[in-house]
């Protein structure tokens, strides 16, 4: 892997500071080198981390906001009729790559490119490598504690792995709403998310390798 300044690949050598809400902006991903960011990682998520990076950095996709998932992250949430729609990438914070949400004016929280990795569902997507729909998330305590419940309200998340042919999973696709949905419509919901990573991962083995 490139050691080279300007690398994007590389981590943050200090981790951002918390704001009130889960969300931040897109934070620089170009300082620091990539092994002093590891050091605070457990070694099976450095080992992941490490291969996230290795295979962004292969496939020519830089880890920060791109048009091109913005607008796939907009179809997925429109498909669904859910305000937010990301895709996102799991580094040392998740990191939208892609990123759907209401107008600023629209009164509705607005979001930042980051969050810190323990917030949100999208970790538990990543440790199961399937996804997971959520019509109502108070409909189960392990899922109605969370810091995104508590800050913008969110009664329903619906998301889906990004998983590479190598089996390396880069991150996520998911959808939020601060409104439950009907149990009834849990599965097309849940197959508009999949569908949604399948496009996503095509994207992005489309890019050119390097």
């Amino acid at each position: 892997m490139s050691q080279h300044p300007s690398d994007p690949y590389r981590a943050p050598q200090t981790a951002p500071s918390a704001g009130s809400l889960p969300w931040r902006d897109m934070r620089d991903t170009t300082r620091g080198p990539f092994t002093t960011a590891l050091t605070s990682q457990r070694p099976q998520q450095s080992l992941e981390l490490a291969q996230r990076y290795e295979l962004l950095n292969r496939l020519g996709v830089p880890p920060v906001a791109n048009e091109d998932f913005d607008d796939l992250a907009r179809d997925m949430a429109e498909k669904a009729g859910f305000l937010y729609g990301f895709v996102n990438l799991f580094l040392e914070e998740q990191t939208f790559i892609g990123l759907h949400q209401p107008p600023a004016d629209s009164g509705y929280v607005i979001v930042g490119r980051t969050m810190s990795r323990d917030h949100g569902w999208c970790p538990e997507v990543m440790a199961r490598k399937k996804a997971l729909p959520l019509h109502d998330v108070h409909a189960s305590p392990r899922f109605s504690g969370n810091a995104v419940v508590d800050a913008v309200g969110i009664r329903s998340y619906f998301g889906a792995p990004l998983i590479h042919d190598s089996g390396t999973v880069l991150g996520t696709v998911c959808v939020i709403d601060p409104e439950m949905r009907p149990l009834a419509e849990a599965r097309p919901l849940r197959d508009i998310v999949i569908d949604a990573s399948a496009q996503v991962m095509d994207h992005i083995t489309r890019a050119p390798v390097r």
